[in-house]
């Protein structure tokens, strides 16, 4: 090979590109075709009547008719309650305001309010959400505090994560946001309202998640056959951690009731599996780290064997291996340390309880943390070396691009 001469050329994102041989780019394109009819026909099949998810929500009403949500601005703020005016006719803890948008607009009122919103940082001129319930026989009608409005601050946070992606990410950050809110849609639009109408967890769990990669791998990493390594590594993952969910959800006897809203839901919307709904919660957390290791690990792969073209499969895979186990570390700790996060006013009050962990695990929100953290982790764990084989095994008798 005369000097001068590159082992692989380089596309202008600095990605080093090269030419799959024919047998395994077809095997390859033919298994992610096959997963896309699937993933389609799912959607068809599992598509959700939408007069069945009105009538759900007709028979779910939030409030009472007639009940409003007005927009109210704080006037002033009276003190907490000490505790020899808890029950008195003081007006301590209490808020007076005057409604700004909505119902009864104009209105003056006085309204309770919890302690720890008055510890939040409320201040006169804040906005607030209150609850307007109509007076009967022309009666007043009555507020209560609802919330507080934090649209103008989440804006704000929205808006400066979108624009730091765009200067940092550039045009890889605008395909990512892009995916990111066609996978919001497909969230809302196709899997709430098919697990509502009783579609099988699993299944819409599958279908979402295949065609949510499909779209935001594509979307943000370009079609190449290294992007359709790693989505082929994403969905045999998908597939491994959805198993693994579901067989450990079976052992531990894992109602999938752990709080209040899942008491509501079984109230509300009689066939819904508790068992297929946090199987498919499980799958749907894990897919973005493991999108992450997938496209991380094809792409080692891709540029070991763009630098070393003589390097054969076993050694290419060792190498690869030898980043994915780094990789593995690090992920493991962001998925633990997020679900510890999410659980973390849980674990206060099981920690002040001070049970042994025998009696703990016996808990339904101690285990379903657990389980899902366990899940989620073992299905990242061997996506690495099924990725990393999958894109051996296409790699490696890849030649380079001409220049």
């Amino acid at each position: 090979m005369g000097a001068g001469h590159s082992h692989g050329s380089h596309r202008a994102g600095g990605e080093t590109d090269l030419a799959v041989a024919r047998g395994p780019r077809l095997v390859l394109l033919t298994a992610l075709v096959m997963a896309g009819i699937a993933a389609v026909v799912g959607v068809l099949l599992l598509w959700p009547d939408g007069a069945e998810v009105d009538r759900i929500a007709e028979d779910a009403p939030f409030a009472a008719p007639g009940v409003t949500f007005p927009t109210a601005e704080v006037d002033s703020i009276h003190a907490p309650c000490t505790a020899a005016e808890v029950g008195s006719d003081s007006d301590c803890g209490r808020i007076e305001v005057t409604v700004r948008d909505g119902a009864g607009r104009g209105d003056r009122a006085t309204v309770q309010i919890p302690p720890q919103v008055l510890d939040s940082g409320l201040t006169p001129g804040d906005h607030v959400r209150l609850q307007r319930t109509p007076g009967g026989a022309g009666a007043d009608p009555a507020y209560s505090y609802f919330g507080t409005e934090r649209t103008g601050p989440l804006l704000v946070l929205l808006l400066v994560f979108v624009g730091l992606v765009l200067v940092v990410a550039r045009w890889r950050g605008l395909f990512a946001l892009v995916g990111l809110a066609f996978s919001g849609v497909v969230i809302w639009r196709f899997v709430l309202p098919a697990l509502l109408t009783g579609g099988s967890g699993v299944a819409v769990g599958l279908t979402a998640a295949a065609l949510i990669m499909f779209v935001v791998l594509f979307t943000t990493h370009g079609f190449s056959m290294r992007t359709s390594t790693a989505l082929a590594g994403t969905l045999v993952g998908v597939l491994v951690t959805t198993g693994i969910g579901v067989l450990a959800t079976s052992a531990t006897r894992l109602t999938g009731v752990a709080d209040e809203q899942a008491g509501i839901l079984s109230s509300l919307v009689g066939d819904l599996s508790f068992h297929e709904l946090f199987a498919c919660a499980v799958l749907i957390a894990g897919l973005g780290v493991l999108n992450d290791v997938t496209i991380t690990q094809a792409s080692s792969v891709w540029e070991l064997r763009a630098a070393s073209p003589a390097m054969g499969r076993r050694e290419l895979f060792a190498s690869g291996m030898r980043i994915g186990r780094d990789h593995i570390a690090s992920t493991i700790y962001t998925i633990v340390f997020a679900y510890a996060g999410t659980a973390l006013a849980v674990l206060l009050i099981l920690r002040l309880y001070g049970l042994p962990w025998d009696v703990l695990l016996t808990t339904e929100d101690i285990t379903q943390e657990i389980v899902r953290t366990l899940a989620s982790s073992i299905g990242l764990v061997l996506a690495v070396p099924l990725t990393t084989a999958i894109a051996t095994l296409v790699v490696a008798g890849a030649e380079p691009l001409p220049e």
